[in-house]
């Protein structure tokens, strides 16, 4: 009995052994290794922007061998997703596997109105259920609201041409970030995040509204105002460039948001089969 035993409990270890083994052997690669990804945004994305040698974007690109096609331009709001959309079509054309977008900072900073995401009225529609016949009701019907004027204006406008034209490609929105005091010159000196702007709205009204938008639109939204850690509210925050500068984030900056995308993107697919188009 004894002997059976200690045979049974030898195989055992040696089982266990051979498993680990096996695993120690075994490589999982990020399901965004090697993908083409194109960046649309503003100064933060922007290749041109000094206060970073190396974006975020860069540090996927050694991390995890992205191809970045990078259209962010200082400056730029949300009206702009779409020029930059075209202009990464015109280019690239479909070879491309993902789309981030990381606006609206600066569409806070220029006092845009937030504005609504619908228009909603009565209309009249066909309804049949429970036995009944097919007949007309009349029931509250919402459209998009498309006002450039706006911020969720602007989203729409952005996020209805953008997946019209990437309906099979991976869209993903990214909040803005925390900021603190921009102070370039006379013409251009911006307040920390504790001073509303024009239209009496803080930053955190902006940053909801993208969060909206993931919802409204089905695309994934990564919350970097809340997951990247950058905090330049605080002088001890060594994440942002020099004391006029604590909007744009410093290489060290740059590296945690991407630090915090390469964990976040684990969760989230970037290829997806195509559907045959519907005929018409």
């Amino acid at each position: 009995m004894k002997t059976m035993m200690k045979k049974r409990l030898f195989l055992l270890l040696a089982g266990f052994t051979l498993s680990m083994n096996a695993m120690a052997q075994t490589f999982i690669e990020h399901p965004w290794q090697g993908k083409r990804v194109a960046y649309l945004g503003d100064s933060i994305t922007d290749p041109r922007n000094s206060a970073a040698k190396k974006k975020y974007w860069g540090w996927l690109q050694d991390w995890l061998g992205i191809e970045p096609f990078v259209y962010g331009v200082s400056g730029r709001q949300w009206k702009d997703v779409v020029r930059q959309a075209n202009l990464l079509k015109e280019e690239h054309g479909d070879d491309v596997d993902a789309i981030f977008i990381f606006m609206g900072t600066n569409d806070w900073n220029n006092s845009v109105p937030i504005g609504k995401w619908f228009e909603v009225k009565c209309d009249s529609v066909f309804y049949a259920h429970g036995g009944s016949t097919k007949h007309w009701e009349v029931r509250r019907h919402r459209t998009f609201c498309f006002d450039e004027n706006t911020l969720r204006g602007r989203i729409n406008m952005a996020l209805d041409s953008v997946k019209r034209m990437y309906h099979d490609k991976q869209i993903i929105l990214l909040t803005p970030i925390h900021r603190a005091r921009f102070y370039a010159n006379e013409k251009n000196w911006q307040p920390t995040e504790d001073y509303a702007n024009e239209n009496g709205n803080f930053i955190d009204d902006f940053v909801e509204s993208v969060k909206e938008a993931g919802n409204i639109w089905a695309v994934p939204v990564i919350d970097w105002n809340a997951t990247s850690g950058l905090y330049p509210m605080h002088e001890e925050s060594n994440y942002f460039g020099h004391d006029n500068d604590r909007l744009h984030p410093n290489e060290l900056g740059h590296k945690r948001m991407a630090r915090t995308l390469f964990y976040q993107l684990l969760t989230l697919p970037c290829s997806f089969e195509s559907a045959p188009t519907p005929l018409q």
